[in-house]
């Protein structure tokens, strides 16, 4: 099956290349999207075959540039659609893992909870409650939900709609995947976790997440 993945960046320099050539050892073709970067991260990887460049002119959110990415993914007809951060929390050697994954459920998601050094506690403690509530929200378990580093099918990004443009994104995905019926699956992967370089604010996360939890 033909296997895309997506990597949403901001300002991203120092590491987007490492991580748009690692994932290129694993899938067919990187949509790379520059949320309105202003370092030049996108110089980067502007010549890299098999990578497609898109350029967003303002910072508008995770959310907004997980869209652009899925547009141009499904329009090209890919049939995987694997999402990574820019910052090297994750590691494309477990895209594979994801793809396998992919074989018995619609959406999957890396499990960092079984190793939790080096994951701030307030971290700890916005994950383990938007999960929670996720999984009431569902009524499937919801492991990990503030993991980026996700799988989809074509077929379940084609179905499921989003409104939020920031992280609260990636929930809303979640919520709207389990009432079209689609299965959610977890894989592990090892905490890879740097607070100076996350993007993610806890408790921003946890407001924009009850509102989603809200209105789905």
């Amino acid at each position: 099956m033909s296997v895309c993945s997506v990597i949403p960046f901001y300002n991203e320099i120092k590491t987007l290349k490492a991580v748009v050539i690692n994932s290129l050892n694993f899938v067919d073709t990187v949509v790379a999207v520059n949320d309105g970067s202003n370092d030049g991260s996108e110089k980067e990887i502007d010549n890299l075959e098999k990578v497609i460049l898109i350029n967003l002119k303002v910072n508008s959110g995770k959310g907004e540039a997980l869209r652009n990415g899925f547009e141009k993914a499904l329009a090209l007809g890919f049939e995987k659609i694997i999402t990574l951060d820019a910052d090297l929390q994750h590691d494309p050697i477990f895209i594979p893992k994801i793809i396998d994954a992919l074989e018995n459920y619609d959406i999957v998601i890396g499990n960092r909870l079984n190793d939790l050094q080096g994951m701030p506690l307030q971290r700890i403690f916005s994950n383990k409650l938007t999960s929670f509530l996720l999984s009431l929200k569902t009524g499937q378990q919801i492991i990990d939900s503030q993991c980026g580093f996700r799988g989809y099918s074509s077929s379940s990004l084609k179905s499921v709609k989003t409104a939020y443009s920031g992280f609260e994104a990636e929930s809303e995905i979640l919520v709207d995947g389990a009432k079209k019926g689609f299965k959610i699956g977890f894989v592990e992967i090892p905490t890879k976790y740097d607070s100076r370089k996350s993007k993610m604010r806890p408790f921003k996360t946890i407001a924009g997440f009850l509102k989603v939890i809200i209105n789905k």
